[in-house]
């Protein structure tokens, strides 16, 4: 596994264990509708950049339109989510329109995932 997908896969562990914090958060310090969401996108996202970031390893060891799905879907959850948990604990703005970004790149990183199926190669499959 290469270093830019041990990086996704590094930052996906740390945002599911973030999604389950700021999901115990919400269910016992905070009950803001935000933190809720923030755990949801921060646990999907997590599970979804591992997912993809496997896919890339099995397409091969060059980086690849996979690969940049697995970061646009990581970075765009943890912007998302880490936005909505800061605001929400600790009415922290990282910047301004700081979750519209990071739903933008989930959105887009998805669209990548998806073109990544016709991903041409000499891979047999």
């Amino acid at each position: 596994m290469n270093l830019f997908r041990r990086l996704i896969v590094l930052i996906a562990g740390l945002m599911g264990g973030a999604g389950v914090a700021a999901a115990a958060a919400g269910a016992h310090m905070n009950p803001d509708p935000n933190l809720t969401t923030a755990a949801y996108f921060l646990m999907l996202g997590a599970a979804g950049a591992i997912a993809v970031a496997a896919l890339a390893t099995a397409q091969g060891p060059a980086f690849s339109i996979a690969d940049a799905g697995a970061g646009l879907v990581g970075f765009g959850a943890l912007l998302f989510g880490g936005t909505l948990a800061l605001r929400s604990l600790w009415n922290i703005v990282i910047f301004p329109m700081a979750a519209p970004t990071g739903g933008t790149m989930l959105i887009l990183g998805w669209v990548v995932v998806a073109l990544a199926a016709f991903r041409r190669g000499n891979r047999a499959g």
